[in-house]
């Protein structure tokens, strides 16, 4: 995990940046999501342009086991994906917070950023649901 990282309940970071363009999000999922997914096989972007909001899917990730939601932690429009991941995703959990972003969204204001967790709350969170 990274101190400059702020986290969403259902598992995705977001590092947030000042651009010439405004704020941007720049989204991933965490290493304990990863962790728990396991043999990734699939992973569904949105396309450059969509608006996402807060606390809704934005795309979707398979592992053999499952097929999970994504879930945008701000409200905004995308303004990149990571195309690189969808051949890639057997690499994604050694570098998540790095190589491993999904996608970057374009702030449409503050509006989900009070809902996301620091780095404690998040670990304190992950130690919870592993009991």
């Amino acid at each position: 995990m990274s101190q400059d990282l702020l986290y969403s309940k259902t598992h995705e970071w977001v590092r947030l940046a000042n651009e010439p363009a405004g704020k941007t999000a720049t989204v991933g999922l965490t290493s304990f999501a990863l962790e728990m997914l396991t043999d990734l096989v699939h992973v569904e972007l949105p396309p450059v342009g969509r608006e996402v909001k807060a606390g809704q899917p934005f795309g979707e990730i398979e592992s053999v086991k499952a097929v999970s939601d994504l879930y945008s932690p701000v409200n905004g429009q995308v303004v990149e994906i990571n195309s690189a991941l969808a051949g890639n995703l057997e690499h994604l959990p050694e570098d998540p917070y790095g190589n491993g972003w999904f996608i970057k969204i374009k702030l449409a204001g503050d509006a989900g950023l009070s809902d996301l967790l620091n780095e404690a709350a998040y670990k304190k969170q992950c130690e919870e649901e592993q009991h």
